[in-house]
């Protein structure tokens, strides 16, 4: 089956040329691409505004690019995990892609979108997710006792907080994604399958 690439606008926002953005945000976007071969839709969209580009990335990498108890797949099943409850079409896709390139397992970011709970994945991690959708949907419900729970699947007070800060800076970019109506590329589609 062959797809004809979309040419729906990527946004209901304009987005600024590559060339014409400051020198340190055209890098990064020209870096991405030379890794990837397309330039992912959510860096043109969110240079609408260079400052808050500069600040979404730089936090989204200090959250997914660190070391420490979670997985580089554990964090991206958080992001699909939280991005489907929130109903963000853009992170759902774009995210499962990289998931199932980081878990190296072409079923499991479908599991995760649809029901996190009946996927193929460890009690460890539905005890994650679990933790991940109650910040996204109900923080304000958060207790000690959801710490422990954690707590008996291996994780500490800053696994805790990584899972947290992970559910609640989606929370903010699954937001803007629907509100900009930001659309994935094709490409993410067939990624990692």
């Amino acid at each position: 089956m062959t797809t004809t690439p979309s040419t729906q606008p990527i946004s209901r926002f304009a987005h600024p040329e590559i060339a014409g953005l400051p020198d340190d945000i055209r890098q990064r976007i020209l870096a991405v691409q030379d890794k990837s071969g397309f330039v992912p839709n959510v860096f043109l969209v969110l240079a609408h505004r260079p400052d808050e580009f500069r600040a979404f990335f730089a936090y989204h990498d200090a959250l997914m690019d660190k070391q420490g108890n979670l997985s580089k797949a554990e964090r991206e099943m958080i992001v699909v995990a939280t991005s489907s409850a929130n109903q963000c079409q853009y992170c759902v896709v774009a995210h499962g892609a990289i998931l199932r390139v980081r878990a190296r397992n072409p079923l499991l970011a479908d599991q995760v979108a649809i029901n996190y709970r009946k996927a193929d994945i460890s009690p460890r991690q539905k005890a994650m997710l679990d933790f991940a959708l109650k910040v996204s949907t109900q923080s304000h419900c958060v207790d000690e006792q959801d710490f422990d729970v954690l707590a008996q699947h291996g994780f500490d007070r800053e696994d805790a907080w990584d899972i947290a800060a992970i559910s609640a800076f989606f929370g903010l970019s699954n937001r803007m994604a629907n509100v900009t109506s930001m659309r994935p590329n094709d490409e993410f589609y067939t990624l990692g399958r």
